[in-house]
């Protein structure tokens, strides 16, 4: 058996193509129960998310991998082919570990997907499909992804708007549970906004939008977490003094948030500061307003030049990432191949231990019928010397017979030192 890594993600495939293997948790989860009582692919997890479609198994060979992911979504073998990235063993083990310290997402060192990996395992072993050792190498990459998170910086610079504007807030504010933030325009781009937000402990959260289904399904997706208000657009004007941030993407064709207004807000605050963030292009927000004193105002070209660093910052910290990662992997493989060995090494134990009982119980014999026994002891060391020596001499042997003179002066100079520690005087 050896552990295989297959999938596509947005380096490999279309958008099209992983729609069509993606999969969702209620189709996965019958699926795996389903996988449970196959015979030779029956030890997997498979990662599904909106850029990748990976099946990580314990299996033969990587074509029944392949043909597994092909087959369940209908799909031509030989055109999936081509679009599959495989890895195997070492390798494969590198990938996990990378894909779940985000440095290999499109978003570099983006912290979702080490949650997705986790409910990915989660949800095999809830099928009873994960084996001890295919267990043991997931934890070992959330070990990794923690290590990466904690002892780099691959993941602490800002590289989306969303996460920007909430970090843009927590530097201007000292206490963000006291912040009440407002949204104007319930898009991708707020909704983004609002949930790092929610996520960060504000006080409260103001949803303006022209339309209230989508204002509601908004607050629907935070309310667990945050007190929600939505509020009426024509009524956007009267409510700006009650926020202390307000992110603004509406992509109206003119300005919705005027000079004249935040002047006023300013004023029914007591001069409290403000941060406007205008995400929109056309602009939503008076550039005057900056001349304001206590606004702080930001547009998208200030937080593009804040990512644009920090992700050059991100970039340089994955560097070091990467080597921590490889240095994980061989620590992993090396505690793998021990403890393999431990196996073999018990087994070749046993055989001494026979071989000695066998020896034993000659030499009794002789002793028995009278023979001497400085004779029999001698004949009884030589015999046993003999047998457990037989193996190393045969190693010894073919080693030298091999073609890369390498491996018999290996063996040599190992050999060598473990007879050298053996005759050293032991310390009582």
């Amino acid at each position: 058996m050896s552990f295989f890594v297959l999938g596509v993600n947005h380096q490999t495939a279309s958008v099209e193509l992983r729609e069509r293997v993606a999969f969702n948790p209620e189709r996965l989860k019958d699926l795996l129960a389903v996988q449970r009582q196959h015979q030779s692919l029956n030890d997997m997890v498979v990662v599904s998310t909106c850029n990748r479609t990976e099946v990580y198994a314990m299996a033969e060979n990587a074509e029944m991998v392949l043909d597994w992911l092909a087959h369940t979504n209908g799909i031509d073998v030989k055109q999936l082919s081509k679009h599959v990235y495989r890895y195997e063993d070492t390798q494969a083990v590198s990938h996990l570990m990378r894909v779940a310290s985000g440095l290999d997402s499109l978003m570099l060192g983006e912290p979702q997907i080490l949650g997705q990996v986790k409910t990915a395992l989660s949800l095999a072993k809830d099928a009873e499909i994960v084996s001890q050792n295919l267990n043991q190498i997931f934890e070992y990459a959330f070990y990794a992804a923690k290590r990466v998170r904690s002892e780099t910086a691959v993941g602490s610079h800002a590289v989306s708007m969303g996460y920007s504007v909430a970090q843009l807030a927590l530097q201007v504010f000292s206490q963000p549970e006291k912040l009440t933030v407002m949204v104007v325009a319930a898009g991708e781009m707020n909704s983004l906004v609002a949930k790092h937000l929610a996520e960060m402990g504000v006080a409260k959260i103001l949803i303006c939008n022209r339309g209230q289904e989508r204002a509601a399904i908004l607050a629907q997706e935070i309310t667990a977490r945050v007190e929600v208000e939505i509020i009426p657009f024509d009524e956007l004007a009267q409510h700006l003094h009650h926020a202390d941030v307000i992110s603004s993407c509406t992509g109206s064709l003119h300005q919705v948030i005027s000079f004249i207004d935040v002047k006023t807000a300013l004023k029914k605050r007591r001069y409290k500061q403000m941060l406007m963030v205008d995400l929109a292009v056309p602009r939503d927000i008076d550039p005057k307003v900056e001349t304001l004193d206590g606004v702080y105002l930001y547009g998208v070209d200030d937080l593009q030049s804040v990512i644009d660093d920090n992700l050059a910052q991100r970039r340089q910290a994955a560097v070091e990432a990467e080597v921590m990662v490889n240095k994980l992997v061989t620590q992993l493989v090396t505690q793998q191949k021990v403890h393999e060995a431990g196996g073999t090494i018990s087994h070749y134990r046993e055989q001494g231990e026979q071989l000695s009982h066998e020896e034993l119980s000659l030499a009794l014999e002789h002793l028995t019928a009278g023979e001497s026994p400085e004779k029999v002891l001698e004949n009884f060391a030589h015999r046993l010397t003999q047998k457990l020596l037989h193996p190393t001499s045969m190693l010894l042997r073919n080693a030298a017979q091999h073609e890369d003179p390498s491996h018999f002066e290996w063996l040599q100079e190992n050999l060598d030192e473990i007879f050298q520690n053996q005759r050293k005087p032991k310390s009582h």
